[in-house]
């Protein structure tokens, strides 16, 4: 483990939890399970474009005016828009933790890392995903965008998550899934591992990560091996 790390900084949706049991909820509303994945990359795309422009948006609202717009959008779709947009966003709160997460997170804790969650979610949907998972009281604390009004991949959402537990960027490490995210902390001056959870390239136009791993189980190997 390295020397300076203290803090590590955990990115929520898809990192932490597995999001695809909501492609279930997409095709029991008539919809094709694969939009599920064009919503949430229009999602993350609205709610970038905001902050760049100096707006801000809460996840939840930016997500049901995409999904509303998706479904009405639909050949022959003929249901209700908002009933099925509420519908969909719910099972945000039913989704659990990818499977080696509590184990490593448990494993981190042991160590002496201070553990924190940073998301363009919300922190109420992240205190439910890891309520469930019984992890709670592995994390020093929670943390959405609404604090600095800016989303990830903002320079100062990620101080503002390291500020929030006092610590430098240097002895932070972001974790996360997405390569936009590993590029934002790393401008920041944090360190980031990637976590590609079955992707096989890295994107070469964004600052690579300071570390890479399959999944959580590896990333947790090398930053407690001796």
């Amino acid at each position: 483990m390295p020397s300076s790390l203290r803090v590590v900084v955990f990115d929520v949706n898809e990192t932490l939890s597995d999001m695809s049991p909501l492609r279930l909820r997409f095709e029991e509303v008539g919809a094709p399970s694969e939009l599920m994945q064009t919503w949430f990359a229009g999602v993350l795309r609205d709610g970038f474009a905001l902050t760049a422009a100096g707006g801000f948006a809460a996840f939840p609202d930016i997500a049901k005016d995409g999904l509303r717009g998706l479904l009405e959008g639909l050949p022959g779709w003929s249901g209700g828009a908002e009933d099925a947009a509420r519908y969909i966003l719910a099972g945000f709160g039913t989704l659990d933790v990818h499977p080696e997460v509590p184990g490593c997170v448990r494993t981190l804790r042991a160590r002496g890392l201070r553990l924190i969650t940073m998301t363009n979610g919300t922190t109420a949907t992240t205190e439910r995903l890891l309520a469930r998972a019984g992890l709670l009281d592995c994390f020093d604390a929670l943390l959405d965008v609404h604090g600095p009004g800016a989303w990830k991949p903002a320079r100062s959402a990620y101080h503002y998550a390291v500020g929030r537990v006092g610590v430098a960027v240097t002895e932070a490490l972001m974790v996360a899934v997405h390569p936009w995210d590993i590029d934002g902390a790393r401008r920041a001056g944090l360190n980031a591992a990637w976590l590609r959870r079955g992707a096989g390239h890295y994107p070469a136009t964004m600052t690579p990560p300071s570390l890479a791993a399959d999944d959580l189980t590896a990333l947790t190997t090398m930053l407690t091996e001796v």
